[in-house]
């Protein structure tokens, strides 16, 4: 396999994978697949990571991210076990 096939692959990958995490969070279905209004949502989350709050935005959105991911794989280990 080429070399840029091997880099298209690659993005590919890393961009449905951010976009499950859309999906993961509801996202899509609290807007009803607008993609106008999940657009500027993003572009909200930008501008406050560009602003003076930016590190701590970013801080207390990857801690509810990561508490979120750590309760899906205990769930996943419970329903595992049944």
């Amino acid at each position: 396999m080429r070399t840029w096939q091997v880099k298209r692959r690659k993005r590919t990958r890393h961009l449905i994978e951010l976009g499950g995490l859309v999906v993961k969070a509801g996202i899509v279905e609290m807007t009803n697949d607008d993609r106008t209004a999940i657009y500027g949502a993003l572009l909200w989350i930008a501008a406050k990571l560009q602003s003076h709050e930016g590190e701590h935005a970013r801080d207390l959105w990857a801690a509810k991210g990561k508490q979120a991911f750590d309760a899906e794989r205990i769930d996943e280990r419970t329903s595992a076990q049944t």
